[in-house]
């Protein structure tokens, strides 16, 4: 599900989102995969050169502007939401919990996007 496309201007963007290192700080643990056929959930990322690929225009920006804290990590198994309870759980990138008690959720419209 999630082809991300990282957008060089704020305005252009879904979504504003802030990179941290500490796992215990992030929203939402991610991984990149190398392939489209892999990228799936909202937590496995393809994150792509041509715009008119992706499904997500993301922005990354600093911790005070951010609408999500990702946390880029080094297997499937770590990536998911650390939290089901924020409000892009059930929206944008959706399916991919590490509760449980996750399940796939309807889109969201964030930062005026179809999504």
């Amino acid at each position: 599900m999630t082809r991300i496309y990282q957008s060089p201007s704020m305005g252009d963007a879904h979504l504003r989102v802030a990179l941290v290192r500490d796992i215990g700080q992030a929203d939402l643990l991610v991984h990149r995969v190398g392939s489209w056929g892999l990228a799936h959930g909202g937590a496995l990322w393809f994150i792509t050169r041509n715009k008119q690929d992706a499904q997500l225009y993301i922005y990354f920006c600093s911790l005070g502007m951010a609408q999500l804290k990702v946390c880029f990590v080094s297997s499937y198994g770590q990536a998911g939401w650390v939290s089901g309870e924020h409000p892009l759980a059930n929206g944008v990138l959706r399916h991919q919990q590490r509760s449980p008690h996750g399940a796939g959720l309807a889109g969201a419209r964030v930062m005026g996007g179809k999504y």
